[in-house]
């Protein structure tokens, strides 16, 4: 059997498990496995792969992962309940399939709350405590290491805490390696958990773990606030998925565990690796990664205030609390109407343009910065437009690769109830005139294959090109009912991903401007000399 590197502090990760209650997630077999894979990666002590025998899935889950990964740094862990009452632990086949799951950990979940006893197990308190102590013991006896998740702790403490108390040390006493205490309600504070711990701690003497709901915002300081009582055990989740509004979110608690504590609880050079990992494994539950996210977002370390640049040029610690690089992110620049020179000097190293002590260009950029805004433009999720801004500022001409000379859409609604997109394109290329016409399942859609048809003679690097994202927004109207549409495009050549912004009278307009925008880049990003 594994054990840690060091076991005097637990990293439990409850994805596969309480993480995958979340609403919106519904993880396969092979979904999980890749999840414990990018788990192991990042050294968490424990993971939590679900509950064997209550499911297939969990079933297949542990068969599976049992063959087909080599775990580094961690151990699986299999979740379960307390044997039924009036039944052996021996003769239970829920605490069987526990067994037979193979997995060298076993965390039990039961009842310490005297009402939930009474309403929800429907028997005894004393009964309760039988089934924890048999339970435990057996499974020890079979040579699992177990813990122990006394449910709706915090609220059974606050009811009767003597009971509260005795699940504990019941548990400990019949061999439970740690005790965790769970809000499952979440509604507790920092200060309340920390006074709980200490007391529980020290009436106890049972190792202490703690697993947190996040249903007052809370979550992550309640587990540190733990932590701070004495807890060695923290169960969280990746990027805080879970049931109602989520758990303790692992990423921030590792990070301020490494970085603010100074207690190492990965394997070395594994927390530069913490943005990539929260990124994996949003995209395996297909959903989109928090920009805000604590320490791994893609805002994290975004400054977008003049004063906050001019401070950063100086010394980046001035507004960041860690160097971004510590957890595998980076710093970036936001140019919007509010940059000051700075911003735009600080924005053009960070995208390899040397403005130099160009003050007159500068001054230039950050005007037309301001010009766009105004009109309806925004750059901070555009990086690519301002790039081609920023390099015909500086270069004194626009870099074109084709010359428009006009573009039409048409929306044909038929007799049946359906609808016909159809776009021509004429444009001039390397001295050449093309006209292109082309279908597709909406205006901007035949657009842009229109475009794409026309250039890909000349051009043969817009193959690569493909558009992975679109989003419109309305602006608030200037006359009457009239509106302004803004556009955003997100692109990529399979190497790497950029985005542009296009603004107009109406969605196809706008629409045309962030696709020129994009095709310009592409053949930027791939080498290509402009034409004029």
């Amino acid at each position: 059997m594994k054990d840690l590197p060091d076991d005097g502090f637990h990293v439990f990760d409850t994805t596969l498990r309480d993480g995958a209650q979340r609403e919106g997630i519904n993880l396969t077999v092979a979904d999980k496995l890749t999840i414990a894979r990018h788990l192991d990666d990042f050294g968490v002590g424990f993971i939590e792969g679900g509950w064997p025998g209550a499911n297939p899935r969990d079933t297949e889950f542990f068969a599976r992962a049992r063959e087909e990964i080599d775990f580094k740094h961690a151990l699986l862990v299999a979740f379960g309940a307390t044997r039924k009452a009036g039944v052996s632990a021996a003769n239970d086949p829920q605490v069987k399939a526990l067994l037979d799951s193979g997995a060298p950990v076993i965390t039990l979940v039961a009842k310490s709350h005297d009402r939930h006893v009474e309403l929800a197990l429907r028997t005894s308190l004393e009964e309760n405590l039988e089934m924890i102590r048999d339970t435990v013991a057996h499974l020890r006896s079979q040579g699992r290491r177990v813990f122990l998740d006394c449910e709706h702790f915090f609220d059974g403490y606050r009811a009767n805490a003597a009971y509260a108390k005795q699940v504990v040390a019941t548990a400990h006493q019949a061999g439970a390696e740690v005790v965790v205490l769970c809000d499952t309600n979440g509604g507790m504070l920092p200060g309340q958990i920390e006074a709980v711990v200490r007391t529980v701690l020290a009436d106890t003497g049972a190792r202490l773990g703690i697993h947190a709901q996040d249903d007052t915002g809370c979550a992550v300081a309640n587990t540190l606030s733990a932590v701070d009582a004495g807890a060695t055990h923290v169960q969280c989740t990746a990027n805080g998925y879970g049931e109602r509004v989520g758990n303790a979110n692992l990423f921030p608690v590792v990070a301020a565990l490494e970085l603010k504590y100074g207690r190492a609880v990965l394997p070395p050079g594994a927390l530069s690796e913490m943005t990539r990992i929260s990124h994996a494994i949003a995209e395996v539950v297909n959903l989109t990664p928090s920009t805000h996210q604590p320490y791994v977002g893609v805002s994290a370390f975004a400054h977008k205030a003049g004063l906050h640049a001019s401070a950063i040029k100086v010394d980046p610690d001035l507004y960041q609390h860690i160097d971004p690089e510590r957890v595998g992110n980076t710093m970036r620049m936001l140019v919007s109407d509010m940059a000051g020179r700075a911003s735009i000097e600080l924005k053009g190293k960070e995208l390899g343009i040397d403005l130099g002590d160009d003050r007159a260009l500068v001054g230039r950029v950050v005007e037309r910065v301001k010009e766009r805004e105004l009109a309806g433009y925004t750059y901070e999720a555009a990086d690519a437009s301002f790039e081609l801004l920023l390099r015909a500022e500086a270069e004194g001409r626009a870099r074109r690769f084709f010359r428009v000379e006009s573009w039409r859409a048409i929306v044909e609604d038929r007799p049946d109830g359906t609808h016909a997109n159809e776009a021509t394109v004429k444009l001039w290329a390397k001295g050449e005139r093309i006209v292109t016409t082309a279908e597709g399942n909406g205006p901007v859609h035949a657009l842009d294959r229109a475009l794409r048809v026309g250039l890909e003679r000349i051009y043969p690097q817009l193959a690569a090109l493909e558009l992975v994202d679109y989003k419109v927004r309305i602006l608030e109207g200037k006359h009457g009912t009239e509106s302004t549409t803004r556009v955003l495009v997100s692109t990529t050549d399979g190497k790497g991903e950029w985005s542009t912004v296009g603004v107009g009278e109406n969605v196809i307009a706008a629409s045309w401007q962030a696709l020129d925008d994009a095709y310009a880049y592409g053949l930027l990003r791939a080498g290509v000399e402009p034409q004029e």
